[in-house]
């Protein structure tokens, strides 16, 4: 794996965009330890970058802001999630006597490392959408979602990359097309949190399921829709990376119309009426904390294509 500025001029593009969880409320937990979602999904145009190519020996380069950061730690989740899914594709592929030759993927790598916005895992999707191009084959969507299970609860919503419900650990997908689209800045601290210490603490783990959401697309229902629910692991991240309290207020100072942390953080996200609204907050909050992660994007809409 190298990160000298990787990036394949000429091949087949994927983004991988960040998933981000609007509400998530834990609702139980299995016997083997996994515990039992509810929750609200979306994806945002802000994102990772994969470019595939064929080559004469499989090989991984790294590039992007969080680059270096990845290829510092060989077991770094995109890393191993990226050339897993490769595998994983390959040799699903092969068991139905289809051609999988050697590859040249490039990451270029956007969004902060373990941060709660499925960045490892929207790579591994990127991954199995793009091979699947490059390699002109076809899998039954029913093994492809089982593939991607295998990569992670988090893969099969990152594989649709649409808005969605995601219950069960993540892998059961209801679409929600009447969610709209809104424009949000993504806020990171760049502080790690410990996913599995997030749930250890948690107090309460048989949580009511959300509500129903709106059945139009229209923003203002959503938000005060949204405004009613939270995110059950917000409090346990906050606890342990104190920096997660003061980038929401932040952000809510900064005049977002809602703020919240996604998944298990430490990416906080702040919905505004509009881009340059969005755009303003990330000058003013970079002036703030010029070392932290701050981006204005904008999310699918549930109608999208």
């Amino acid at each position: 794996m190298s990160s000298a500025g990787a990036r394949i001029s000429a091949g087949i593009v994927e983004k991988a965009p960040a998933k981000i969880n609007l509400a998530l409320h834990v609702t139980g937990r299995r016997e083997d330890g996994y515990h039992l979602l509810d929750s609200i999904v979306t994806f945002a145009a802000a994102g990772d970058r994969l470019t595939f190519a064929a080559a004469s020996e499989d090989s991984l380069s790294l590039s992007g802001r969080f680059g270096p950061v990845l290829a510092a730690d060989p077991k770094g989740t995109g890393d191993n999630l990226v050339t897993k899914a490769r595998d994983l594709l390959r040799e699903a592929l092969r068991d139905h006597g289809l051609k999988t030759p050697p590859v040249a993927i490039a990451l270029e790598k956007n969004l902060p490392i373990a941060s709660g916005i499925g960045g490892g895992s929207a790579d591994a999707a990127a991954t199995l959408r793009g091979l699947i191009r490059l390699w002109n084959a076809d899998l039954p969507a029913s093994e492809l979602a089982a593939i991607a299970l295998r990569l992670g609860a988090d893969v099969p919503m990152c594989l649709a990359a649409q808005p969605l419900r995601a219950g069960g650990i993540g892998e059961a997908i209801t679409p929600l097309p009447a969610m709209p689209s809104f424009v949000m800045v993504l806020a990171n601290p760049l502080k790690a949190v410990s996913t599995p210490e997030v749930f250890r603490r948690l107090e309460r783990r048989d949580n009511p399921p959300i509500s129903s959401p709106p059945p139009v697309a229209d923003r203002e229902a959503w938000i005060a829709w949204l405004s009613s629910l939270r995110n059950d692991l917000e409090a346990p991240a906050r606890a342990l990376v104190p920096e997660i309290g003061t980038l929401c207020d932040m952000l809510a100072e900064s005049g977002a119309d809602l703020v919240r942390m996604s998944g298990s953080g430490a990416t906080c996200f702040g919905l505004y009426g509009d881009y340059a609204a969005a755009g303003a907050a990330v000058r003013h909050l970079s002036q703030q904390e010029p070392h932290w992660y701050f981006e204005a994007t904008r999310t699918v809409a549930g109608d999208s294509p």
